[in-house]
C-alpha cells in the first residue's frame, strides 16, 4: 500500500518540479522532494487508501 501513494506522488512532483530542480545539486533537490513528498503520503494518501481497503475487505458480499 505504501508503493501505491509512494511512487505515484514521486513521479508526479519530479514532473511537476523536474524542470525548476534541473541545476539543484541532488542531495537538495532530495530533500526538496523528500519534504514535499512525506508530508502527501503520510497526511492524505495512506490514510485515503486505508479508508478504501478497510471498504473493500470489510464489505458483505450479496
Amino acid at each position: 500500500m505504501i508503493w501505491l501513494a509512494v511512487f505515484p506522488t514521486l513521479t508526479i512532483l519530479q514532473t511537476l518540479l523536474g524542470g525548476l530542480l534541473r541545476d539543484v545539486p541532488m542531495v537538495l533537490r532530495t530533500l526538496i522532494m523528500a519534504t514535499l513528498a512525506v508530508p502527501i503520503v503520510v497526511y492524505a494518501l495512506l490514510p485515503l487508501l486505508q479508508r478504501l481497503r478497510a471498504r473493500f475487505v470489510t464489505r458483505v458480499p450479496g
